[in-house]
């Protein structure tokens, strides 16, 4: 659903999805036409189709610019509904993964934020995530998307994934096709890592597996077994944290998914 948001058939684009913090906009435009969002380029299909997205924290604003191929310009001013974020405690954790000091640990967790960098670097023209997203697991919501969280009473980071909380060994299952760029089975932090590019800059990561099924350039396709759930990294219980990234913005995946059966 679009939050304020009435384009007229005459404009030269088609805009669907959450205009919201956390949300995503699938749009479409003449072929050939060049998009900005807030003054980022954006890539743009063959067929004239692009992804918009909004940071936890976006403005309630977001300007979006279309060059077409006629040299006119249209510009537009999106409204972004704001949110209200819950505040997390969890204590229980181990204070070495709340707050790592060793020269070792500090070096680890520097090498996985380069290889997590690398792995949502991919940007091509593929629309895997068209067909749209289901659930990669079933179970209750135990995190949420934006979420402040506290880790053994000291403030942390926004929590920037959904979090469903299932046995270990639980299957986990793509939630779109796509391609496996990142398959780490021990990360400081996240523990069993897998990364899925849609396309576009899209991406799903998901963490705390307990076992990897794909490895890095697999293709799969929608509902395709990937891994399942564990409790490794940062957890006090098994779960699979489920987060997606459109190219610099950290977007919210429960936005994509109808409501957990």
């Amino acid at each position: 659903m679009l939050a304020g948001l009435a384009i007229a058939e005459t404009t030269p684009v088609t805009l669907s999805g959450a205009s919201k913090q956390g949300g995503m906009l699938v749009g479409r435009t003449q072929p050939g036409s060049v998009v900005y969002q807030d003054g980022q380029k954006v890539r743009v299909s063959a067929d004239g189709r692009f992804l918009l997205g909004f940071t936890r924290d976006a403005p309630a604003r977001s300007e979006l610019v279309i060059e077409l191929p006629d040299g006119g310009r249209y510009r537009r001013e999106l409204e972004v509904e704001q949110r209200e974020y819950r505040i997390q405690r969890i204590d229980g954790l181990p204070q070495g993964k709340v707050t790592p000091r060793s020269a070792e640990d500090l070096a680890r967790i520097r090498r996985d934020a380069v290889a997590v960098k690398r792995s949502r670097a991919r940007d091509d023209d593929r629309q895997d995530w068209l067909a749209g997203f289901e659930w990669p697991v079933t179970g209750p919501v135990s995190g949420v998307y934006g979420s402040q969280r506290i880790l053994n009473g000291k403030p942390r980071r926004p929590h920037f994934g959904v979090d469903v909380a299932a046995p270990t060994g639980t299957p986990v299952r793509a939630p779109a096709a796509g391609i496996v760029t990142l398959a780490d089975p021990d990360m400081f932090f996240s523990g069993g890592t897998l990364v899925l590019d849609h396309g576009h800059k899209l991406t799903s990561s998901f963490l705390h597996l307990s076992r990897l099924l794909v490895d890095v350039g697999d293709r799969v396709e929608q509902g395709d077994l990937i891994a399942e759930v564990g409790a490794t990294g940062r957890v006090t219980g098994p779960h699979l944290d489920w987060r997606m990234n459109l190219r610099d913005r950290r977007i919210d995946p429960e936005l994509l998914v109808p409501p957990m059966p």
